[in-house]
């Protein structure tokens, strides 16, 4: 599903609400979840899963097509860990 589906699918569960109010609130949820992310906080959405950042150390690589030795750079990446309820439902329980 993309966010256009996403948008589509909570106008057609909530007629009373414009598509474009529809849209903003989804935008502002994302923001909100990135925003909480860059600043290192944790975001948890019960039943759902919970979004964290978790830090990768600097090490060093491989170029796969020359094989020769790069530096990687530390960075910071971001980690979703799946809650309960969705991982029963995928798992048909």
């Amino acid at each position: 599903m993309i966010r256009s589906e996403l948008v589509e699918k909570i106008a057609e569960a909530n007629p009373h609400l414009y598509q474009r109010d529809v849209e903003r609130i989804v935008s502002t949820v994302f923001n909100e979840i990135i925003e909480a992310l860059a600043d290192g906080d944790r975001v948890e959405l019960r039943g759902f899963g919970a979004f964290s950042v978790k830090k990768r150390d600097a090490r060093v690589g491989r170029n796969p097509r020359t094989g020769e030795s790069v530096q990687v750079d530390e960075k910071h990446v971001p980690f979703f860990k799946t809650g309960k309820l969705l991982r029963d439902r995928l798992n048909g329980s």
